[in-house]
């Protein structure tokens, strides 16, 4: 009696954890709706006094907790698509201190480099997507367009890319999930060829396998593609990937927000603006990656106003990465841009503009709560040793901060003309 009673009670018991369980384990936004996290991988950051490798992304978790990688980059160049540092990409030899795989490239191979790193990247990742940048002069853009070699030029680009045909003797295909188009940025008199562009490739990749992926990265402003009709162009791509960065930098010698999320007074645009301009010409907000930058400007001989925000100053043409500005962050003065939450450093002198923890998390959930399609990073190495940025972000498009957040944040008036927001 006693043990038939026992186990009534635990099946009861039982069956109500069944029911609260994926009620307790339930993120804010479900992981069917999470937006993505895509992040740039540069070829060039072989070339860094501190040799940027894969591998950093499998010492950081920064692999376990991208969706999609875009590896930058390949050259469009005489009408093709091809391997734009085959140094790099294809040749240099991996130790087992800076492979994914902890084993040493053999010398013997004509198959090295970081399409190999790429390839035991997945490998390890299976879920990871890898997309190839293409990157070029727009005039290059412009040709391979032209209906006479539209079709070639394309063919070049599966062969080359998907079907993994990256030299003579190598045949490696899988790496690649498809391609970023980065055309920056067609004309008026280009518009119906860049249509028809990204249709040839969806066609040609269509034939090659199901689920690949097209992007294309655009500026700010859908302004900057006069005559593209981008209603028509949205179902042919998967992703518009924003480049919500660069609304002020070395070209202005005046200072600024790098990227605000809301417009401050002064400021030439917003992120929040950006992506509503791209909706409202019909691209689903679904498909739209709010572009991150993982780096900022500054100015030197800057005015000592307003915390030097929106002062004049001499503008230094170089960006530098995340990781230095906040090495060099204890010898400035911190401030804030309420409305925004974007940070900026002043130590009388010399102003920096750029994103760090607090707005990064702001925008992150700010993407998240307007179900975007996720997020991409300009660009991964820009990050600390340990993906300080990258986590927030990962967290933040999980969990992302309450809407009326930034209900109450729009509200506020935006702080130029009045005395900065100087933090702790």
């Amino acid at each position: 009696m006693v043990m038939a009673r026992l186990l009534r009670i635990f099946a009861v018991v039982t069956l109500l954890l069944s029911w609260f369980a994926p009620i307790c384990a339930q993120s804010h936004v479900p992981a069917a709706q999470t937006p993505l996290l895509v992040g740039y991988f540069p070829q060039w950051g072989l070339y860094f006094a501190q040799p940027y490798y894969v591998k950093a992304l499998v010492t950081n978790r920064a692999a376990e907790r991208l969706d999609q990688i875009n590896y930058a980059q390949a050259s469009v160049r005489n009408r093709r698509c091809s391997v734009a540092d085959p140094g790099a990409d294809l040749s240099i030899t991996f130790t087992r201190q800076n492979s994914v795989d902890g084993r040493s490239d053999n010398p013997n191979s004509n198959f090295r480099g970081y399409f190999h790193q790429l390839e035991e990247l997945k490998r390890r990742y299976p879920h990871l997507r890898i997309l190839i940048s293409l990157e070029g002069d727009s005039r290059d853009f412009a040709e391979d367009a032209q209906a006479a070699n539209r079709k070639a030029f394309v063919a070049s680009c599966v062969d080359t890319f998907l079907r993994g045909h990256f030299a003579p003797g190598i045949k490696k295909p899988g790496i690649f999930d498809g391609f970023d188009v980065d055309w920056e940025s067609p004309t008026e008199k280009d518009a119906d060829n860049f249509r028809a562009l990204l249709k040839e490739f969806r066609h040609q990749m269509n034939k090659v396998r199901s689920g690949l992926r097209l992007s294309i990265a655009v500026d700010e402003s859908p302004q900057t593609f006069l005559g593209t009709d981008f209603a028509t162009i949205a179902p042919l791509v998967d992703q518009v990937g924003v480049m919500n960065y660069d609304y002020i930098g070395p070209w202005s010698s005046t200072t600024g927000l790098l990227a605000p999320l809301f417009a401050a007074e002064g400021e030439p645009g917003s992120v929040e603006h950006s992506i509503a301009s791209y909706e409202a010409v019909g691209v689903p907000a679904k498909k739209i990656l709010m572009g991150l930058p993982f780096y900022g400007y500054r100015w030197t001989d800057v005015e000592l106003a307003n915390g030097g925000l929106f002062q004049k100053g001499h503008a230094v043409k170089d960006d530098h990465p995340y990781n230095h500005i906040r090495s060099v962050g204890p010898n400035f003065g911190a401030y804030r841009e309420e409305r925004s939450q974007a940070p900026w450093l002043f130590d009388g002198q010399t102003f920096w503009t750029y994103e760090d923890p607090v707005s990064v998390r702001f925008k992150a959930s700010y993407a998240a709560n307007q179900s975007l399609g996720g997020v991409m990073i300009w660009e991964l190495s820009g990050d600390t040793a340990d993906a300080e940025l990258l986590g927030i972000v990962y967290s933040s498009l999980r969990d992302p901060l309450e809407e009326k957040v930034f209900r109450e944040h729009k509200q506020k008036h935006p702080r130029a003309a009045n005395a900065p927001h100087k933090q702790k």
